[in-house]
């Protein structure tokens, strides 16, 4: 029988594959020998369970902080009146004009007077005749020549017609309108020759000195603002006005839980408008809070949120903090103490009460 030359090849290559591991050394897998051995992974375990965790943390110190509270709104002026005529006429004449300034009694519109100057002069007359009746009653009554019941029925007739003179005297007065206060004439205005009914307006005035910042505070931060507070208001048309809070609102609006607040702003000048959208910036009080790292932050196993931190005899706690607000820096937070030791390394991965190894952090570097 012819022997494949293929079979020869694979007989010697299994001779020497087998001679070579005969003087070679036996290596168990994951094991290493003199100093490179590694023990196996149970001893491993073993040796781990004895070594303490270490976490890298950050001593934190409480500090001073003063938020800002923006509130959105708009101005407002300090009075708007419609001022109405209180008889019925056609207006005669207009010495105020609108967007005019005008002071409290100035006269904005003037009524046809018609026949009550003469109105007036018969409640006069009647009132003279009055007098003499009551006078010659009295005299009368004094010497026995009449009743007396006759003397106190010419005085009711005096009274009556003092009373028709003054009635006269302000239905005379009704036909010049008046401004009830100071402020500036807002368009339209009555027009010449029209006809004012009773109620009828003649024109409004609006006091724009102060000028009334109003905007809606949420209930978390109501508490924190009173009136006399200083407060800055940044107007949308770019203007800059400086003033203080002069009401804050004893209860909130049914449907958006905020309440109504008020700033006042001197304005002589007219720099603020009525209706004009503006932020007010309302420096709150001043309070001890915390500036931290938003990656520091952690939940406990109810889902609050807070930060792990080490505390005596190297033991692990968490302290659940109140986010204040936030800047491109940080996170201010609230809720921790004066001074306390953050875990910014490894908090993830330490429960409440374990004790690890700290290893405070310097210059970003572990020591």
């Amino acid at each position: 029988m012819k022997v494949k030359l293929s079979y020869i090849m694979a007989v010697g290559l299994a001779a020497g594959i087998g001679y070579w591991m005969s003087g070679g050394t036996v290596v168990i897998g994951g094991v290493g020998d003199g100093e490179n051995a590694v023990p196996p992974p149970a001893e491993r375990v073993a040796e781990n369970a004895d070594t303490t965790f270490r976490v890298q943390v950050l001593k934190l110190t409480a500090q001073d902080r003063q938020a800002i509270l923006e509130v959105r709104g708009r101005t407002e002026a300090e009075a708007k009146v419609a001022v109405m005529s209180e008889t019925k006429d056609d207006v005669v004449r207009r010495p105020a004009r609108e967007g005019a300034r005008v002071a409290a009694g100035d006269v904005l519109c003037e009524l046809d007077r018609g026949s009550r100057e003469a109105g007036v002069l018969e409640a006069k007359a009647l009132l003279a005749q009055a007098e003499l009746d009551h006078s010659a009653a009295t005299k009368l009554a004094d010497k026995g020549f009449t009743a007396q019941t006759r003397a106190a029925a010419t005085q009711a007739g005096l009274d009556a017609a003092r009373a028709r003179v003054k009635e006269a005297e302000l239905e005379l007065e009704r036909t010049v309108i008046r401004s009830p206060i100071d402020g500036v004439i807002e368009s339209p205005m009555a027009e010449i020759g029209a006809q004012l009914d009773n109620g009828g307006i003649c024109a409004t005035v609006v006091n724009s000195d102060p000028m009334i910042a109003i905007g809606q505070v949420s209930e978390l931060n109501i508490g924190q603002i009173s009136i006399g507070m200083p407060a800055e208001v940044r107007l949308v048309t770019g203007e800059t006005m400086t003033g203080k809070v002069r009401y804050v609102s004893p209860s909130s609006e049914p449907d958006t839980r905020t309440f109504r607040v008020e700033v006042e702003l001197p304005n002589p000048e007219g720099i603020a408008r009525d209706g004009v959208t503006a932020v007010t910036r309302l420096a709150l009080p001043i309070e001890k809070a915390h500036k931290i790292s938003p990656a520091i932050l952690t939940l406990s196993d109810a889902g609050i949120v807070g930060v792990r931190a080490v505390v005596e005899d190297d033991k692990t706690a968490f302290y659940p903090v109140k986010v204040l607000g936030g800047e491109s820096d940080g996170l201010w937070v609230g809720g921790l103490p004066e001074e306390v030791t953050v875990i910014v390394v490894g908090q993830e991965y330490v429960g409440d009460g374990e004790t690890v190894q700290p290893v405070f952090e310097t210059a970003g570097l572990t020591q």
